[in-house]
């Protein structure tokens, strides 16, 4: 069984016991509920928001890190405006702990 849930804007396919790195969700250590957008149980495909109100997806938050840094530029030509910048995006590594349907 599998289900695509959604968090932080981007939606990723888990399994019972997987992990995986998304955007910041909390501190380590606590258990959150994602939001299920799709469940695939065998041959059962849920995909409608009545079907989908009964699924829990819960995750358990590892560790959390921070992402590459991204480093930026900008200017405008002929007037001397340039500005650099740079962004460490704070990532979650999560597991998966569970998948009910209700």
């Amino acid at each position: 069984m599998y289900a695509v849930v959604a968090t932080g804007g981007k939606q990723y396919r888990v399994e019972e016991g997987q992990t995986l790195e998304v955007e910041r969700l909390g501190e380590p250590g606590i258990d959150v509920d994602l939001r299920a957008v799709l469940l695939v149980d065998g041959s059962d495909v849920l995909s409608t928001p009545a079907e989908l109100s009964g699924v829990t997806v819960s995750a358990r938050i590892v560790e959390e890190n921070r992402g590459k840094k991204i480093n930026g530029f900008t200017y405008k030509p002929k007037t001397n405006q340039r500005r650099r910048y740079g962004h460490r995006q704070t990532r979650a590594t999560i597991e998966i702990t569970g998948i009910k349907r209700g």
